[in-house]
């Protein structure tokens, strides 16, 4: 299971290099849960990231705009990001979310035959009149996508656990893989949620919080420490 880890500038992006993270994935909380940062940011954490660690690129919480979160996901791709993430928040259906998902993968397709697409939606999507998490796999799928996700929507101190239990999660871990294709959850995870996800073959774990001093994602700062202590943790999984 690969530690990805959310920084928010450079100086945090060295402290998940340093810590041993997996995958560095630039966002900015201020704009949502997979809020997009800034072009420039990208390109620095491309920069000062070693070439065998990825860096990922939120595109945001979209809207249903297939056009304008196409052209994003081309300016996240130029400024070297190598995940690139698309948070599926204001598509409320499958034909919506296929829509702006069959726009993104063309775009990326069409610049880079390495970068992978992540399709995100979200646990408590009933709160924001997302489309549901279960159809995320579905689209991801029917889209090309590489990589499906779910985090939440709203940070506001409940986690992924709060609104999907162990079968739900399991079952769509299972549903990812059934297509080929590789499983992300995230949203608040705490340090004693890890196993869990690691037992149902989750394939990669998104951790902002708890890499923060303090566990707090919005006023806390991440630091290697917590960084490295979260990896010990994984590896040490049977």
């Amino acid at each position: 299971m690969l530690l990805l880890i959310s920084p928010i500038n450079t100086e945090e992006a060295l402290e998940a290099i340093e810590g041993g993270a997996d995958i560095v994935d630039v966002k900015n909380p201020k704009e949502g849960s997979l809020g997009a940062s800034f072009p420039w940011i990208i390109k620095s954490v491309r920069e000062m990231t070693p070439k065998d660690m990825l860096v990922s690129a939120t595109l945001g919480d979209v809207p249903y705009k297939p056009g304008t979160v196409s052209l994003a996901a081309m300016g996240a791709l130029v400024s070297g990001a190598d995940y690139i993430k698309v948070g599926l928040y204001g598509t409320s259906n499958y034909d919506e979310a296929l829509e702006v998902m069959e726009n993104v993968v063309r775009t990326v397709r069409e610049n880079s035959s390495d970068a992978v697409v992540v399709a995100s939606g979200y646990a408590d999507a009933h709160r924001v009149g997302a489309i549901s998490p279960m159809e995320i796999p579905k689209v991801a799928a029917d889209a090309g996508a590489d990589l499906a996700m779910l985090d939440t929507a709203v940070k506001d101190g409940k986690t992924l656990f709060d609104f999907m239990d162990m079968d739900d999660l399991q079952k769509f871990v299972n549903e990812i893989h059934d297509y080929g294709l590789k499983s992300a959850l995230a949203g608040s995870v705490k340090k004693d949620q890890l196993k869990p996800l690691y037992d149902i073959n989750c394939d990669v774990v998104g951790v902002r919080g708890a890499a923060c001093v303090g566990g707090d994602r919005n006023t806390g700062k991440i630091h290697r420490s917590a960084v490295t202590e979260l990896k010990n943790m994984i590896s040490g999984f049977k």
